[in-house]
């Protein structure tokens, strides 16, 4: 489970736009924008949560850690 610091990080780290992040998933920038402004683990479907997570992933950001326990992420490679 990610929590939306993650998700900004991850971002962040690939120089995304929340547009961006919003095409690459398939949803909403509208979506991107409230969960990223939430603290914790965001209050979304898990379908759309999988989305962000496999656009992420596929961009080369490994999420580590868990919710309550030293959550992160590592960047293994980068690609737009």
């Amino acid at each position: 489970m990610l929590i939306s610091y993650q998700i900004r990080a991850a971002r962040a780290a690939l120089d995304w736009t929340a547009s961006k992040l919003a095409d690459k998933a398939g949803v909403g920038l509208r979506t991107v924008m409230r969960i990223e402004a939430e603290d914790g683990v965001p209050q979304t479907t898990t379908g759309t949560l999988i989305k962000i997570q496999s656009a992420l992933e596929a961009a080369g950001i490994e999420f580590i850690g868990s919710p309550d326990d030293a959550p992160g992420i590592r960047i293994h490679r980068r690609k737009d």
